[in-house]
């Protein structure tokens, strides 16, 4: 095939998926669902971190319906969409290209932090809250999502989640605890580790699960709600309960 064919067939593609993209706005919304789009199309130009890229977000959602019908701002700019109403308030955070940040979201850096690195189309969804301290960084790859109300908090210890992972509300991520010696308030007492918490791809966790330290959820494993993960969990395993054991195998069902 000639450059040009290739080129001409490319292009081709190009026009039929905005036909299409054209179609599913007309027949969804009509002509206010086109003006609309547009509207946050050109304002999701000027998005960023910095303040007027905030506020220019902040007018992107004019008009835009709220909760999951605002990922699509995402792809509009390849900074991402950062919800006017997030907290970010870290200097080493790294955003990866078409990121989604929902309403709430909390980035916290607490002091002697590491980084955290936020792969391409990586979803926060609201309230969820990520803060990191001492000893402790957070890496997110490329596609995984986190649904409301997560807590993540690296200190003394990284986490590392992989591509793919799907995490559902309320689940919890902590690499450390509190010393618990007698005679000395909790409060007072140090940090301790066991190790980071590793997520590998692909794995999914139910809701209200709570990962502690040292441990690693393997490549496409499963856990089922309200489960503590307090051991490692195989590739392709499916675990539940409280400590969360192993009940059977993906390949299996």
């Amino acid at each position: 095939m000639s450059t040009a064919t290739h080129d001409s067939s490319a292009m081709m593609r190009k026009q039929s998926q905005i036909l299409s993209r054209f179609q599913k706005l007309w027949n969804s919304g009509g002509i206010s669902g086109i003006a609309s789009t547009a509207w946050s199309v050109f304002w999701m130009q000027f998005a960023g971190l910095n303040y007027l890229g905030r506020l220019a977000t902040w007018i992107a959602t004019w008009f835009a319906p709220p909760y999951y019908a605002r990922r699509r701002l995402a792809r509009f700019n390849t900074k991402g969409y950062i919800a006017p109403s997030a907290t970010i308030y870290h200097s080493q955070l790294q955003l990866g290209k078409h990121i989604f940040i929902g309403d709430r979201v909390t980035i916290f850096e607490d002091k002697n932090s590491g980084c955290v690195d936020l792969a391409e189309r990586v979803h926060l969804y609201g309230d969820t809250c990520i803060q990191t301290g001492e000893g402790g960084s957070l890496k997110i790859g490329s596609d995984t999502h986190i649904q409301p109300r997560c807590q993540i908090s690296a200190y003394k210890a990284p986490i590392q989640i992989g591509r793919g992972v799907q995490i559902a509300p309320n689940c919890a991520f902590y690499p450390y605890d509190h010393g618990i010696a007698s005679g000395e308030l909790i409060s007072k007492q140090p940090l301790q580790t066991k190790g980071g918490i590793v997520v590998e791809d692909h794995a999914w966790l139910g809701f209200g699960v709570i990962v502690l330290d040292g441990v690693r959820i393997g490549k496409g494993a499963v856990v089922g709600a309200g489960a503590v993960v307090t051991q490692d969990i195989p590739d392709d395993a499916i675990a539940v309960g409280v400590p969360a054991r192993v009940i059977g195998m993906r390949s299996n069902c």
